[in-house]
């Protein structure tokens, strides 16, 4: 699995296995809280924000809008305002050129971490706050640039944003959807990993 260039990699272990006469099979598994798709509570880079377990699960299941940016290299504020985003979007995930990593990482036996990905500005960051958006997800590791420092971030979690990382677009049409995001509940948390889905909104009669 990809993985951030300073964090520990994804293992999994199996301690008890019927094979070798044991009772079950059971495994264990060691990741940092930000492996795979994950979410960064406002706690991961404000010590007066919300942790994983206090998040309300009511920002993280809801209708959200998958707005399509394939054709920008870095997501300014001007893109977002050209994007068409409705003024109400509380859960906004960004589709970029990075859904195509996923793709080119499942044929590759052990993926690598590209430094050039596409993520927020500050500028784009601050479009997000001032909009009132209360999630905002992104289809690669990290919501701000590798090359950046973690402005994006704070900008974005100090106001109570919470992030989704690591999210994979790759089949994923732009559009509106339902948002079904439930991190581990990892009581006291800065971040976790999660399980996100998107499931088609009933059309209105």
């Amino acid at each position: 699995m990809i993985h951030w260039p300073d964090s520990s990699e994804f293992r999994l272990e199996s301690y008890m296995s019927l094979d070798r006469g044991d009772q079950a099979n059971v495994s264990r598994f060691e990741c940092d809280s930000h492996a795979g798709t994950h979410i960064d509570a406002p706690y991961h880079f404000t010590n007066s924000g919300l942790r994983v377990d206090e998040l309300p699960l009511t920002t993280l299941i809801g209708q959200a809008l998958v707005a399509d940016l394939r054709d920008v290299d870095k997501i300014t504020a001007d893109d977002l305002e050209d994007s068409t985003i409705p003024a109400d979007c509380q859960r906004l995930l960004l589709l970029t050129s990075n859904s195509e990593l996923w793709r080119r990482a499942d044929r590759e036996s052990v993926p690598e971490f590209t430094e050039d990905f596409v993520a927020l500005t500050l500028d784009g960051a601050q479009w997000v706050v001032e909009r009132g958006i209360g999630l905002i997800g992104i289809d690669y590791l990290s919501i701000q640039r590798y090359q950046n420092g973690p402005d994006v971030h704070k900008l974005l979690l100090e106001a109570g944003v919470v992030i989704v990382e690591s999210l994979n677009l790759s089949g994923v049409s732009p559009g509106s959807y339902e948002l079904l995001c439930l991190p581990l509940n990892i009581i006291g948390a800065e971040g976790a990993p999660a399980r996100a889905v998107l499931r088609t909104l009933p059309e209105e009669e």
